[in-house]
């Protein structure tokens, strides 16, 4: 792809790589096809091609239209689109320089509720008070607003670890702290019973994610830079950092090329290069992982920012499988759940619609339960799901 952009943008590092993955587009339109938003709505400036000529534009007039936010706001950030494409376009990370270049030219409602979510989400504290908040009114909120309340998971008493000469450090989260508690705690029993120490930060706070898929780029990179510096001292002798939700592991992952500017490069690379998804980590650690419920029939939904962001493929399934499970087959297995962060409270018609679709996908072969690796997804799907939607690591002992 050719283009022309502004000399003094050229001029900066965000610039150049924009130029870059511009440039080794091809225009081939294979990544319209794995594309859930074009799939649904069937507009080219709703698939990454079309979007990706939005965004050259944009880049080279800095002008900029309610058509480019309407569009750049449907995009999901699955990434199934990195994945397909043959030249290596990396298009997140061209959306994440433009969403951040863009003014902020949403309606006042939106930008209410965005505001709010950056105010809530991030903080445990308040999180879990507004979540409290509305679990008590939930049965006098409208339909549509019933369904975005997060359930309020059991209060977890982290004891003091018991000491082993094996230790990773486990990452907490901002909504699975409150809502799926449980994931972490049965994954520190796991460890726990093969002499592995599981220790948590708790100054640890949100990866950052949120922010940067809202095009808040000073604010994600504030966040990741005091995770950086508060993780730092605990990774001494550790094995791995583990993420159990893939949506947070895939940005710590990427804390390297975020940070890589500023005084903590090196060691954010360092900690990135240490993160791993717990499907990782299980699977080359070699432990014997039994079936808690042995026999069930399981569909599994692997989040997008686990198998197009992580590139991981095919371990869960595997662990599942060895510990006792029968795996069902599930249609286009690649395509988004419609949960995407804040997606569904964003663009809660688009994100309904895709739910729909992946249940129906999901519960075709009748399982007896739907596993996923991701909070997100797992509350978005437990809202319309025929069957329980759990953490995979939930069915382990």
């Amino acid at each position: 792809m050719q283009t022309q952009l502004p000399d003094l943008f050229l001029a900066t590092d965000r610039g150049q790589r924009a130029d870059t993955i511009l440039r080794s587009c091809v225009h081939c339109g294979f990544c319209n096809a794995t594309c859930p938003t074009y799939q649904l709505l069937g507009d080219e400036l709703d698939g990454p091609r079309g979007r990706i000529y939005l965004i050259k534009g944009f880049l080279e007039t800095q002008e900029q239209s309610p058509r480019l936010r309407q569009h750049l706001d449907r995009c999901l950030t699955c990434r199934a689109c990195e994945t397909t494409c043959p030249s290596g376009v990396q298009y997140g990370e061209l959306l994440e320089i433009a969403r951040a270049d863009m003014a902020d030219d949403r309606t006042l409602w939106d930008r209410l509720i965005i505001a709010g979510l950056k105010y809530f989400v991030p903080n445990r504290i308040r999180f879990r008070v507004l979540v409290q908040l509305g679990n008590l009114v939930r049965k006098l909120l409208p339909e549509q607003l019933r369904q975005q309340v997060p359930p309020l998971g059991p209060r977890v008493v982290v004891a003091t670890p018991v000491r082993h000469a094996r230790k990773i450090v486990l990452l907490g989260g901002c909504v699975q702290s409150v809502s799926t508690p449980q994931v972490n705690q049965q994954l520190r029993r796991l460890l726990d019973a093969r002499n592995i120490e599981c220790v948590e930060v708790p100054a640890e706070g949100c990866c950052g994610s949120l922010a940067l898929h809202l095009g808040d780029e000073e604010a994600a990179l504030k966040a990741m830079a005091a995770n950086v510096k508060v993780l730092a001292p605990a990774v001494a002798g550790a094995e791995a950092i583990i993420s159990t939700a893939s949506g947070c592991g895939v940005t710590v992952k990427d804390y390297g090329r975020h940070l890589h500017s500023t005084p903590l490069a090196n060691l954010a690379a360092s900690l990135a290069d240490k993160t791993m998804d717990v499907a990782e980590y299980l699977s080359a650690s070699g432990l014997s992982l039994m079936a808690a419920m042995p026999g069930k029939r399981i569909a599994w939904h692997s989040p997008c920012s686990l198998q197009h962001g992580q590139r991981v493929h095919d371990l869960v399934e595997k662990i599942l499988r060895t510990a006792g499970y029968v795996l069902t087959e599930v249609p286009d297995r690649h395509l988004c759940c419609g949960s995407a962060g804040t997606y569904s409270l964003l663009q809660g018609e688009i994100a309904n619609e895709l739910r729909e679709h992946k249940l129906h996908a999901l519960e075709s072969d009748t399982p007896d339960l739907i596993a996923t690796a991701n909070v997100g997804c797992q509350l978005h799907l437990a809202t319309a799901a025929g069957v329980p939607v759990v953490h995979w690591l939930q069915l382990l002992r």
